[in-house]
């Protein structure tokens, strides 16, 4: 006897749901596994998959371990290595709800009863669907958005979402592309009703994920006014609230508010994974009113269980202010802030549009003009493009963007990184993919400066410069000024694509008529060292 339907890949041994689980695949994922077998390191592995597809802090390594192998760190005590409450130790739901407090400026303290913690967000939001939801119920959720998402709900709870598309042309009213609006939310809301749709919440990301869009608290409590009106829950989730690193820029919380439309409704998720680089310490936050809901959760708590040290380590972080205001934060924006100015100046000098946002790890691009047609599959080509020439993205139909040819770029990192992988990303899949545009003419090839036009927003940006109002589409049709590159890293990008090509077996240096022989000198010693 078998529980497994035959069929192609199908397991015998494994139910039907089993095997859907099994089987299912989507593209972040499949792009991380195959990163996973060959990753870049700069020795062991130079020629690897540089990840420029998973947001995660690669920047702050330094400061962390410092942190974290100080002596109070490594305190073990007997409760640590029991079952504790399944909401988390209270000594870590104290911390968090002091921590909330502050840092989302609630104007009154948070209480400890109303956290709990899992083992990151990911499971909040699965436990959080499997109890306000039955199966095949629905969540509205805009589009584009953490891909993710979508397995969290589906795989264990059977419960759906369903998608608002956002325009990614701006609008005539603020030049903001894919802007939501509590219109956009009613109109979802209405064409699921038409489908025969039960949807029992919205979540909404501020920061947004992918676009690093920042809503400000007026525009979030009307989102959570529309929910009000439709007894939806709101799942809020704030994992980046503080990485904004523009001073000119403020993220208020939801927390902040005197006070929330629906309280028992409205339910805020935070972890350590961005704010703190910390995405392998697996610590997701909730804060929320309702208490059946957080005793619901609590039933499951068993399965998303965080060790007792790991509770007792983030506890002592979260109540280190000091740390956290003096060394971590200002130097993690500041090193956040050059990264993205790096970046978005090489995506400037190449005249590729993006969204300016001073928030977040990642930029969300505009490669639409490297498409051969606008379509999915055209946009899916060119990210196993980026991955066969070892450089790992996002592409936006992992983010269930309704327009092909969105990307999403993360950029923090390590810069010789970054200039490896823009150079591999321009020179294998984008340069020959423009020159072969250029040559036709059905290609759909657009003017940068034309596209900003096009979008309404035709302010340019130059990558020194103050970040601007963040509703605009940020493009450049000339060459940006670029840093200074150490020697180490020029000779490292060398070595790169030397070893990429076949270069060296057919070609040798010359010295040209009317060259300067200190300088071919100089060149060929740069050669000798990246042949190493």
């Amino acid at each position: 006897m078998t529980t497994g339907e035959e069929g192609p890949g199908n397991s015998v041994y494994l139910s039907e749901r089993g095997n859907s689980i099994r089987l299912h695949e989507g593209i972040l994922q499949e792009g991380y596994i195959q990163y996973g077998m060959d990753r870049h390191h700069d020795t062991d592995n130079p020629d690897g998959i540089i990840n420029m597809g998973t947001s995660e802090n690669k920047l702050c390594y330094d400061l962390l371990h410092k942190r974290l192998t100080k002596p109070d760190m490594l305190h073990i005590n007997p409760s640590l290595l029991q079952y504790s409450d399944w909401r988390g130790h209270a000594f870590l739901r104290e911390a968090v709800a002091k921590f909330l407090t502050h840092y989302c400026c609630s104007p009154n303290p948070l209480k400890a009863d109303n956290v709990v913690v899992m083992n990151g967000c990911g499971s909040l939001f699965s436990c959080i669907a499997a109890v306000i939801c039955d199966p095949k119920d629905a969540i509205l959720i805009p589009t584009p958005f953490y891909g993710v998402i979508t397995e969290d709900l589906h795989l264990y709870s059977d419960v759906k979402l369903f998608h608002v598309p956002l325009d990614c042309e701006a609008d005539g009213k603020d030049n903001r592309p894919f802007r939501l609006t509590v219109g956009k939310l009613e109109e979802g809301l209405q064409r699921a009703k038409e489908e025969g749709l039960t949807i029992r919440g919205v979540i909404l990301m501020n920061p947004h994920n992918p676009l690093a869009e920042i809503y400000s608290l007026k525009e979030m409590i009307t989102f959570l006014e529309f929910a009000k009106r439709n007894a939806l829950h709101a799942i809020v989730d704030e994992v980046y609230m503080l990485t904004v690193f523009d001073e000119s820029v403020t993220f208020q919380s939801v927390l902040s508010a005197d006070s929330l439309p629906d309280p028992q409704r409205t339910h805020v998720m935070w972890g350590m994974s961005k704010d703190f680089a910390m995405a392998g310490i697996r610590i997701g936050t909730l804060y929320t009113e309702n208490r059946d809901l957080v005793e619901a959760l609590a039933k499951l708590g068993s399965f998303h269980g965080v060790p007792g040290t790991t509770q007792h380590q983030v506890a002592q972080l979260l109540q280190d202010k000091e740390w956290i205001n003096e060394e971590f934060l200002p130097e993690n924006r500041r090193r956040l802030k050059a990264a993205c100015s790096y970046m978005t100046g090489e995506l400037l000098s190449m005249g590729i549009p993006f969204l300016d946002r001073p928030a977040t790890l990642y930029v969300w691009a505009d490669l639409r003009k490297y498409l051969q047609e606008s379509s999915f599959e055209e946009e899916l080509s060119l990210w196993k493009c980026f991955l066969r020439h070892k450089v790992l993205l996002s592409c936006g139909q992992a983010f269930c963007c309704s327009v092909p040819g969105w990307f999403r770029i993360v950029f923090a990192d390590q810069q010789h990184h970054l200039q490896l992988g823009q150079y591999q990303q321009h020179s294998q899949c984008l340069l020959p993919v423009k020159k072969d545009n250029a040559g036709s003419d059905n290609a759909a090839t657009v003017n940068p400066k034309a596209l900003a036009e096009n979008n309404s927003s035709d302010q340019l940006k130059e990558r020194d410069s103050p970040v601007p109002d963040t509703g605009s589409l940020a493009t450049e049709d000339c060459q940006a000024s670029k840093p200074a590159e150490s020697l180490d890293t020029l000779i490292g990008t060398l070595r790169h694509q030397i070893r990429s090509s076949d270069w060296l077996e057919k070609s040798t240096p010359e010295l040209s008529a009317g060259e300067d022989p200190e300088i071919f000198d100089v060149f060929k010693v740069l050669l000798q060292r990246a042949r190493k």
